[in-house]
């Protein structure tokens, strides 16, 4: 992902923007056709002088002159074209989005593989008795592989909104200084559908620099996904410690968790999704305030978004890559779930008892009784329901013992996540084939 924001890579996609433009113009009768044949032969950086740019753009401080005097240069007596009727932004930006669509492409692809780890997760686990929790507390059971399930479904809409945006985010932009096609004429709009056919973009249907709302889109679009990335990580951190130990991430051997206590398993790439996440989600702001241009365009925003797009695409490119990593090798220790499912006492399974004692007098009556139960009173939950009257006027110990067994009461978790595992397959193999 980094090397897709590296410098020359970017260059390069500047100068096939250029070639595009050339090549759009000859079609459009705006400059000749030998003039766009030479450029696009000229706009491939391994045969311009990096040296020379780099020098240029240090002397002029400006980003795209010198690479534009280059080219221009290596087209020799059709230099003259190069750059005909555009702007820097033009350029720039148009370049960027090739940039940006290719770690697009890239993000999906991650995004793919995560999705194939969570389905194995979800199916591996379907069946896998669990505390359900809620507020750091016993709810009710569940199946591990309910949890996965969730992450899926996020997962999957996300999938959905990136690929949404393809058609506002992707776009060519070759509307001259500030985007009137004022140096083309009534071409200008030709033009611009021609660089964006060749590009495979769609035109800006006003190509003001000032219009930014989409880029600013992605950026919220990769929080939103960071956030997801944060809550799967914060579980496994939360199902790591100690007191849980009902998961773990992989470590494989030699990794140290601790250089002074060596028993250490740390939930380093927990933690480092829990960081990455944060820092995604900080950038939302300054994407949103890279919109707030000055008149038809500033410098000062324009940076600020790129920036923002930038960061995002890398930081989101870490944090897949080790979510996973995570998902794909979690381990999961059913017996340790098991035992976890009795520390209430039974009490996990009060709303099974409520609702079976509710079918005699009545759900809010067998609240109070089941409430009363689990205050307990120094003895047991299963004792307190097998010592009260009103309870065993109508269950016996038998059936207080089916209502307390919490695989009785797990509803559809099992369902829901093999359900979940195929949605996430076909997710997966529809990226695949796309990319």
């Amino acid at each position: 992902m980094r090397a897709l924001f590296a410098r020359q890579y970017r260059w390069q996609c500047w100068l096939d923007v250029e070639a595009a433009l050339a090549a759009a113009e000859a079609e459009c009768g705006v400059i000749p056709v030998a003039a766009a044949e030479a450029i696009a032969s000229a706009a491939r950086l391994a045969g311009l002088d990096v040296a020379r740019i780099q020098r240029g753009i240090a002397e002029t401080s400006h980003p795209l002159m010198a690479l534009v005097t280059e080219l221009a240069m290596a087209a020799g007596e059709h230099g003259g074209w190069v750059h005909w009727g555009a702007t820097t932004q033009n350029i720039t930006q148009t370049g960027d989005v090739l940039v940006l669509r290719e770690a697009h492409r890239k993000i999906l692809r991650l995004l793919a593989g995560v999705l194939s780890a969570a389905a194995d997760l979800a199916e591996r686990t379907a069946g896998m008795l669990a505390a359900g929790r809620t507020h750091g507390q016993h709810a009710v059971p569940v199946t591990f592989g309910f949890k996965p399930a969730g992450w899926i479904d996020e997962l999957v809409r996300h999938v959905t909104r990136l690929r949404s945006a393809e058609g506002r985010v992707f776009t060519a932009m070759s509307g001259g200084a500030v985007g009137t096609f004022a140096s083309l004429g009534q071409a200008g709009p030709r033009v611009q559908d021609a660089v964006a056919a060749r590009l495979g973009l769609a035109p800006m249907a006003v190509p003001s620099r000032a219009v930014v709302d989409s880029f600013a889109e992605y950026v919220c679009l990769l929080g939103l996904l960071g956030a997801t990335g944060t809550r799967i990580a914060l579980e496994v951190f939360q199902l790591m410690k100690t007191e849980l130990a009902e998961a773990s991430e992989p470590a494989p051997p030699g990794t140290v968790g601790s250089s002074t206590m060596p028993h250490k398993r740390n939930p380093q790439l927990s933690d480092d999704c829990i960081t990455i996440g944060a820092q995604l989600r900080a950038l939302v702001p300054l994407a949103l305030e890279g919109m707030l241009h000055d008149h038809e365009v500033d410098g000062a925003h324009s940076a600020m978004l790129d920036d923002a797009l930038e960061r995002a695409c890398v930081l989101t490119g870490d944090l897949l890559v080790r979510l996973e990593v995570i998902v794909s090798g979690l381990e999961v220790d059913p017996a340790r779930m098991r035992a976890n499912l009795t520390l209430s006492g039974g009490m996990i399974s009060s709303e099974a008892v409520m609702l079976g004692l509710g079918q005699a007098i009545g759900r809010q009556t067998a609240h109070e009784v089941v409430y009363d139960a689990a205050r307990g009173g120094g003895t047991t939950f299963a004792a307190a329901l097998k010592h009260d009257p009103r309870v065993t006027a109508h269950l016996d110990a038998a059936a207080i013992d089916r209502l307390l067994d919490p695989s009785g009461h797990t509803g559809m978790s099992e369902a829901i996540a093999r359900a979940a595992a195929q949605r996430a397959r076909s997710t997966a193999q529809d990226i695949t084939t796309a990319w």
